[in-house]
């Protein structure tokens, strides 16, 4: 009976008779299979014995606690250590379990806390790591580096695990033997970690119940993982295979492990790794069609003469402007995938300005740099926090730590407000000049103040049509501006903490926010409420971009991550991590088809969306990332930093010749050429200017933006 089968498979475990132990269990799963499927684990109440879960491959179901499994729906093979364990904790079986794992819901604190209540003995913790320590140091180079990540994550929960269970000499000990051993992006996360001491401690702490709650994500080849198993195998190393089990998802991949150039490009982040099936889903990353429209041509442009002074060929008096645009491209979404506003007239007559703009532009490349025109704010008294410029490049607005909002014309053209109620009653609507009567020429000025925040102002942006401005606050909520009126039209509350950023979409309508709550939220400027909330980053969403189609919005974060959201569902589509702190600039390439991120750690990393791939690495600046902007035709990216430079890179040799074959899509295996000095094209110094903002004009000019400082 089945009993009795356990108790002799324990037995030849006991006497070390592999072979034999090997054959009966085969032959155990063989009667579970003519039994017809699964056979449960049984109870037993003799001492010593457990249970042999015989789960034939492909049919069983791996919960979420059960070994390392893909957190999707779909069974796929994963490697597990089969359930069944002898009271004493020795491993009885190792098995390929089949199945769907149950994603866990986030639990409360003191659920997410107990797990960490385990019997094991304190005083051996430190022989356990440093035993595993040993092991991989003394390993195969290639396992080595593979292995090596396992380091930090098992530190951070041995010690934690110390902590809960109140051994606090163990753990300082434990601390302060191990923690120098640790990759120096970590230093941060571990400084949160020295001080939490006692079990207290831990229960109102953000970033350890993240760590608990969300699976360090590792990615290791099937050789280095067989090799780690059998370790821990033969050294009955429990404690350090129950957190393998628990808090860490391991993706396992076929074929060569990865070198340690590799694994350092791509890891860094709060949570590891991204899972390779995190960065699948089908992104539609093409422009949307322009719309076609009929505009009459300038009588300037028909009578006009060309520079030799031929007369112009007569042309006809409508001019189909959107007939140009190419077929639809097949990487981009169905028009109507998400509903988008109507163009109004006057959004047709900026598009005609554009396109005659668009006509007279510069087309920049490494012979042909941009000019750079700087903005200095003086006398901001560090107080400068945002600033954007319009499309047009006709105002500039800058958000300061007073809570104010700056918004300044950059053209000889006066910004002006719109005339009272019984001052409009007067007007002839008829006239050809309304547009210019309704302005009030006693408001006109070069600055206008706008009040209304009661916190530091973090964000700001122009709608396309220039009509709004927004603004986000470290008060938490969000204002919409009209710059008619020059008034606060709407107050959007829906972040309970500080609001780092906010940005209206390519088309108006929509736009996004970010804050220290750790979600990006969706809005339109009609609703109160938002429309999608964005949740998943592990720490304050610090940055937020809208892709040009506008059916996707880039998320970067404190957590070191970037994340690439769809505006019709609210799914995490991409998760892209390589950045060693808070990422804070994000800008999309004009076709679509890449995206550029900029951090602390002061480098520009590029990634192509379609593959989800990091396929570049720009390093030189020397402090933190605030402004990243590629030019009109997307020839050059342009970076502003903390450093008080400017760099200019050449985007068109970055993104060519790109391997993006199957095994690379497939492995995730990347190999970043070291190229950033051949494609740096220029390096501007400021005096004493960090820049904070970057905007190419239509016609390809580079305005640059940032507050004088005096240090």
């Amino acid at each position: 009976d089945r009993q009795t089968l356990v108790a002799v498979l324990q037995f030849l475990r006991r006497s070390n008779l592999r072979e034999s132990e090997e054959i009966l269990r085969r032959e155990a799963r063989l009667l579970g299979d003519d039994l017809g499927g699964n056979v449960a684990t049984v109870a037993t109440s003799s001492p010593g014995v457990a249970a042999v879960a015989a789960v034939p491959p492909g049919k069983g179901e791996a919960r979420g606690d059960c070994g390392v499994g893909p957190s999707g729906r779909e069974p796929r093979e994963v490697e597990s250590l089969c359930a069944a364990r002898s009271p004493a904790g020795s491993p009885l079986c190792w098995d390929t379990v089949g199945g769907a794992v149950v994603v866990e819901d986030q639990p409360d604190v003191s659920a997410v806390l107990s797990a960490y209540n385990q019997q094991g003995d304190p005083t051996l913790y430190e022989e356990y790591y440093s035993g595993l320590k040993h092991f991989i140091e003394c390993s195969l180079d290639c396992h080595r580096a593979e292995l090596s990540q396992l380091f930090y994550p098992l530190f951070v929960h041995m010690y934690l695990e110390l902590v809960y269970n109140q051994h606090e000499s163990e753990a300082k000990s434990f601390f302060e033997r191990f923690h120098g051993d640790q990759e120096c992006y970590y230093q941060d996360d571990l400084r949160v970690l020295s001080s939490l001491t006692k079990k207290e401690h831990m229960k109102g702490n953000e970033t350890m119940l993240d760590f608990r709650t969300s699976k360090f994500v590792l990615r290791i080849s099937r050789d280095s993982y067989q090799l780690l198993k059998r370790h821990l195998q033969e050294k009955q190393n429990n404690q350090i295979w129950n957190i393998v089990q628990e808090h860490l998802y391991i993706d396992i991949f076929d074929g060569m492990p990865r070198s340690k150039q590799q694994i350092d490009a791509m890891v860094g982040s709060l949570a590891g790794e991204a899972k390779r099936e995190a960065n699948k889903a089908k992104v539609f990353f093409g422009l949307l069609k322009e719309p076609e429209f009929d505009v009459p041509l300038d009588d300037e442009d028909e009578e006009g003469e060309n520079e030799e002074g031929k007369p112009k060929k007569k042309k006809p008096k409508k001019d189909n402007v959107g007939s140009k645009s190419k077929k639809q491209d097949p990487n981009a979404p169905p028009q109507n995938r998400i509903p988008l506003p109507e163009l109004k007239d006057s959004d047709k007559l900026d598009k005609v300005m554009n396109m005659k703009e668009a006509a007279r532009r510069v087309r920049l490349g490494p012979e042909c740099l941009p000019s750079i025109c700087f903005y200095t704010f003086l006398n901001a008294y560090q107080g400068l926090t945002a600033v954007d410029i319009t499309d047009d490049s006709s105002m500039i607005v800058g958000g300061f730590a007073d809570s104010t909002v700056r918004v300044w014309s950059v053209t000889p053209k006066k910004l002006r407000s719109v005339k009272t109620a019984a001052d409009l009653s007067l007007i002839d609507k008829e006239s050809d000049d309304v547009l210019e009567r309704i302005m009030d020429e006693k408001t006109a000025s070069e600055l206008k103040i706008l009040y209304g925040h009661s916190g530091p102002v973090y964000g700001t942006s122009f709608s396309p049509d220039r009509n709004y401005l927004l603004s986000c606050s470290e008060d938490g909520t969000v204002r919409l501006w009209s710059l008619q009126t020059f008034t606060c039209l709407v107050g959007y509350k829906g972040h309970n903490y500080p609001v780092w950023d906010t940005q209206f979409s390519p088309y108006g309508y929509y736009f996004v926010s970010g804050g220290h709550d750790r979600v990006a939220r969706l809005w339109a400027t009609d609703h109160y409420q938002p429309l999608r909330i964005f949740a998943g980053h592990l720490a304050d969403v610090t940055c937020t971009r809208f892709h040009p189609n506008s059916n996707y919005i880039a998320t970067g974060s404190a957590d070191r991550t970037i994340r690439l959201w769809d505006v019709l569902n609210g799914n995490c589509v991409r998760i892209f991590t390589g950045h060693k702190g808070p990422i804070h600039s994000l800008a999309f390439s004009p076709n679509g088809r890449f995206l550029a991120t900029g951090a602390t750690d002061g480098r520009v990393l590029l990634w192509d969306i379609g593959h989800g791939l990091m396929v570049g690495e720009l390093k030189g600046h020397t402090d933190t990332i605030y402004a990243l902007r590629f030019s009109r035709d997307g020839e050059i990216l342009a970076s502003g930093s903390m450093d008080n430079t400017v760099r200019l890179w050449d985007a068109v040799k970055a993104f060519e010749d790109l391997e993006t074959d199957d095994f690379t899509t497939a492995t995730g295996h990347i190999n970043l050429p070291e190229n950033s000095q051949d494609l740096l094209l220029g390096t501007y110094m400021t005096k004493s200017t960090p820049v904070v903002h970057l905007h190419f004009t239509r016609r390809n000019l580079l305005l640059a933006a940032g507050a004088y400082s005096s240090q």
